[in-house]
């Protein structure tokens, strides 16, 4: 079974870095406590006591050697919370007096979750810590006193979670915004060298089409002339011209564009023969020739790319193998003229 995102961790392993933590702290404490506390303590209480150390102690291991995306998908890390919320209220009722304690270690349960867990499980906690203060209070203090205790101690935990959770989302927000932008190139919106990597990686390594898969470098001819030239402006329009002509050429979800740096762009063509990819490089080149840059004086800039084809797994089978294959039939089609398509050699 796989939990809903909305109650999963934001950090796995920091969660259960921090559970192997708070468990291995509670298995001494409770220990000692069990053996050097007051004797006034009843059999029932040293029966709650004694299994939570052991389950502390036993439990606490896991958290640290057990993967913890598996635990997380389980749903571990909020039952964990609500389970060890719950069970501190049983223990301080059956210990038959509430103290600044309780309320301490309830507030940490929602500190554990503001910090570890997403919206919805912090909400889950919270509520979870609400209803066991609430019984603690209402249960061990007479009613006019449980009642201020827990309006005081309750908005105390309610505000906690919500400036928790509202710092988390911004959070998630930035981390979000972090990895668009190590995704997305900045000028060109196409996707980054790392991302591309990641995709084509993935794409060698995973289930095969019959196909194959077909990688197309494009490198811009006379670049450094153009920067020169017109100057470094125009040369960021032709990139960005030829990132919008080239997209404009593919439909959607057929290819992954990237700019690689500088002036070299590459395409992942998945499913694509040898054949099928020389000759979408050809329409790719056609297209480039047939679109020219209109520049800011309003005339128009020829521009023109060359293009190397490699294809896996004709011509390599990983990918640092395919990237020399596409990047010797690139420089094969410099050599020869610029402005063409080249295959790698078989």
């Amino acid at each position: 079974m796989t939990l809903h995102p909305a109650l999963r961790a934001r950090d796995p392993r920091g969660a259960a870095h921090t559970i192997a933590l708070v468990l291995g702290v509670c298995a001494v404490v409770l220990g000692l406590y069990a053996v050097l506390g007051p004797d006034v303590f009843t059999r029932e209480i040293r029966a709650v006591i004694w299994p939570s150390t052991i389950v502390c102690g036993v439990f606490a291991p896991v958290f640290a050697l057990v993967p913890p995306e598996r635990l997380d998908r389980a749903g571990v890390f909020v039952i964990f919370a609500v389970l060890g919320t719950s069970n501190l209220c049983l223990c301080i009722v059956l210990m038959g007096r509430t103290s600044i304690g309780t309320h301490f270690f309830l507030a940490l349960a929602v500190l554990y979750a503001g910090f570890h867990l997403r919206t919805a499980a912090v909400v889950l906690v919270t509520a979870t810590a609400l209803i066991g203060d609430a019984v603690v209070l209402l249960v061990l203090e007479p009613l006019d006193a449980a009642v201020t205790d827990l309006l005081l101690s309750g908005l105390t935990l309610v505000v906690m979670a919500a400036l928790l959770i509202r710092s988390g989302q911004t959070r998630d927000r930035l981390v979000a915004e972090l990895e668009r932008q190590a995704a997305v190139d900045a000028l060109t919106g196409l996707v980054t060298r790392r991302a591309f990597d990641e995709t084509l990686a993935a794409a060698l390594t995973g289930p095969t089409p019959a196909e194959g898969n077909a990688l197309v470098l494009v490198d811009v001819d006379e670049f450094k002339t153009i920067n020169d030239r017109h100057g470094h402006p125009v040369g960021d329009d032709t990139l960005v011209h030829l990132a919008t002509v080239i997209t404009g050429c593919l439909r959607s979800g057929d290819a992954v564009v990237s700019r690689l740096g500088g002036d070299e762009l590459a395409l992942l063509l998945p499913g694509c023969p040898p054949e099928v990819a020389a000759r979408r490089a050809e329409q790719l080149l056609d297209a480039v020739r047939a679109a020219p840059l209109l520049l800011p004086d309003g005339t128009l800039l020829a521009l023109s790319v060359s293009l190397g084809v490699a294809h896996a797994p004709a011509h390599a089978d990983d990918l640092r193998a395919l990237y020399a294959a596409a990047d010797a039939a690139l420089y094969e089609a410099k050599r020869a003229g610029r402005g063409r398509v080249a295959v790698a050699a078989a």
